[in-house]
């Protein structure tokens, strides 16, 4: 199963269905198996605007999160998408809306309730922005969420 080892937030069925694939709208999943693939050098990566190493094409270019190398998007010539199948290396983030996929989930994650993304979203922002990006904290998402969930089964 390609989602073994992923997990979203706990939405039910019915509201998957109501807001899922067919609306176009994205629940990011809040866990993920695949985060031990995680370079343990993550505070020196490429900066965002930085060309497919393979193409040379200036946009739509991810960073693996496991070797670093920057590589284009599926919409170009898929070299992130090769890359992935040559290697194995599953985690990536987009240079373009900072977002983080997991290959081997099939499945965006969520930054913000993900630690361990933490460090790379906040290098990669500023690199980006010029500036630190807004970071919740942890523990109000988690109450947040559990607050839905009690208020939603009413």
């Amino acid at each position: 199963m390609a989602n073994e080892g992923c997990s979203s937030s706990g939405w039910d069925a019915e509201a998957e269905e109501l807001y899922g694939a067919e609306s176009g709208w994205v629940e990011a999943r809040t866990s993920c198996d695949h985060l031990s693939s995680l370079s343990s050098d993550l505070s020196n990566i490429p900066v965002p605007d930085s060309p497919c190493t393979r193409c040379h094409h200036p946009a739509e270019n991810w960073l693996c999160l496991s070797c670093k190398d920057v590589l284009c998007s599926r919409f170009i010539n898929k070299h992130m998408l090769s890359h992935h199948q040559e290697t194995g290396h599953c985690l990536a983030l987009s240079f373009s809306d900072l977002s983080v996929w997991c290959f081997s989930c099939e499945a965006y994650l969520d930054v913000q309730m993900i630690w361990q993304l933490r460090p790379v979203y906040e290098v990669a922002h500023l690199l980006k922005f010029g500036q630190s990006p807004p970071f919740l904290a942890i523990e109000s998402l988690q109450l947040s969420t559990q607050n839905e969930g009690s208020s939603s089964g009413s």
